[in-house]
């Protein structure tokens, strides 16, 4: 952050701000972290850039939802998704639209048509762009949902074939809780 501000690499130090706000949240202090993310965001559009403002609404969304704000991460959310539709910059889209079924479940988790319907979406958009990293994280998701409705049998069958694609990385987070999901529904 000191280096860009020095240089006078404004989009840059922008950039370092919303990291250094992310890290704060990870790391517990969810509060400052996720005000220093907001004025990054805000700072980012004040430039006039667009680029990478749904990535940055999608982690600030994350952080919400695991804070326990679902329905501020649903806003951030559609918030994303409206400037994809608008710039075409879709390489988050899968996770953005898991990120909202993750919302929507912690908001309701009785009520799972929605979060299903996002997460089936979310998949073919995986899919379609042939991201096996966004189709694992998706996968993982849904079979979760699946498992806690009695779909056990629906869930292995989806994952398991996406985490047996995979060929290395398995000392990854992601890799680890599907690892650790299908060896919860081979019992």
């Amino acid at each position: 952050m000191k280096l860009t501000a020095e240089h006078g690499f404004s989009l840059w130090e922008v950039c370092a701000a919303f990291w250094y706000g992310w890290a704060l949240a990870a790391a517990g202090e969810v509060t400052a972290g996720s005000a220093q993310m907001r004025s990054a965001i805000a700072a980012k559009k004040g430039l006039g850039v667009v680029n990478q403002v749904p990535f940055f609404l999608g982690l600030l969304a994350d952080i919400c939802t695991q804070a326990g704000d679902p329905t501020e991460a649903r806003d951030l959310l559609t918030e994303a998704l409206r400037i994809v539709d608008r710039t075409q910059e879709r390489w988050f889209e899968a996770e953005l639209h898991r990120l909202r079924a993750e919302a929507l479940l912690a908001s309701s988790p009785c009520d799972s048509a929605e979060a299903e319907a996002s997460l089936s979406h979310a998949l073919a958009v995986a899919r379609e762009q042939e991201a096996r990293f966004w189709e694992l994280r998706v996968a993982t998701s849904l079979a979760r949902l699946w498992r806690d409705h009695d779909k056990r049998i629906e869930a292995r069958d989806l994952l398991a074939p996406i985490y047996g694609s995979f060929t290395e990385g398995f000392d990854t987070r992601d890799l680890k809780e599907a690892a650790a999901l299908l060896a919860e529904l081979a019992k």
